[in-house]
């Protein structure tokens, strides 16, 4: 060989302090020079494989795990939560879109369009965010180092955030309406968390559907109202006191999250 390995080099290799593309060029080099492998021990040669091998397969973060490990999110739980099936990137479209045809229908008839609709998307988000046979990491997420009841609230709070960022924006296509059009954050938080708190007893998707279901029965007996009930002062005054009630109970509700009942088996 031309040339070696220099001695700091090959020192912060066998600590395992060289960065990796560094580890990349010595692993190289020893792979053809005798004289350079025969300065180090074998058990650093193979601890120097091992880092390799490690630095190789370790996974790449996405989009979503970037983003929140800006935010100051610990490493381990962005992972945990960027595998929420309402957090990746076809989801996010999907609710992109229907905010988008949402606002393109309030500009043709009543903001009643973009109000009723926009509180039923973190309350789909929460249902598809964990569980068995909806979630494809559901038996890894169960077993992490978090109780059920705290993963999930993470999940659905990420959720919720998302979602709001994604209206707020699409709410300022209907400035022409005022400050009124904010009018979906309330009854988006309160069917946030109602569908938690039945979750435990009917189940992620049943609990959404049934306070969907309700939610929409709820507006279409005000449809035609100049003013409809749920965005009047008093039904906004009304939805911040049921999302503040349905917290409380929810807060008397989480040891059944983390129930000790099994698994539910996949069926295929």
């Amino acid at each position: 060989m031309s040339w070696h390995v220099e001695d700091s080099d090959l020192d912060a290799y066998a600590d395992g302090s060289l960065p990796a593309p560094g580890v990349w060029s010595v692993e190289a080099h020893l792979a053809a020079c005798q004289d350079c492998r025969e300065r180090l021990t074998l058990e650093s040669v193979d601890a120097g494989w091992e880092r390799l091998d490690a630095s190789l397969d370790a996974p790449t973060p996405g989009f979503v795990e970037r983003a929140l490990g800006l935010c100051g999110v610990p490493e381990h739980t962005a992972r945990l939560l960027a595998a929420t099936p309402a957090l990746r990137g076809s989801w996010l479209v999907a609710v992109v879109l229907t905010l988008l045809l949402a606002a393109v229908l309030a500009h043709y008839a009543k903001p009643f369009v973009f109000l009723a609709l926009t509180p039923l998307l973190p309350v789909l988000g929460v249902a598809v965010s964990f569980g068995p046979g909806i979630d494809p990491t559901y038996e890894t997420t169960v077993v992490a180092p978090y109780s059920t009841f705290r993963l999930l609230l993470l999940r659905c709070a990420t959720v919720l955030s998302a979602n709001t960022l994604l209206t707020a924006a699409a709410s300022l296509t209907l400035a022409e309406y005022g400050v009124r059009i904010a009018g979906w954050f309330l009854p988006s938080l309160a069917l946030t968390i109602l569908t938690l708190l039945i979750t435990p007893r009917l189940g992620a998707v049943p609990g959404a559907t049934v306070v969907g279901l309700g939610w929409l029965t709820l507006v279409a007996g005000t449809w035609h109202s100049t003013s409809s009930l749920p965005y009047t002062a008093a039904g906004q005054v009304a939805m911040a006191v049921a999302a503040a009630l349905a917290a409380v109970a929810l807060c008397f509700q989480m040891s059944a999250f983390d129930s000790t009942r099994p698994l539910p088996r996949r069926t295929r």
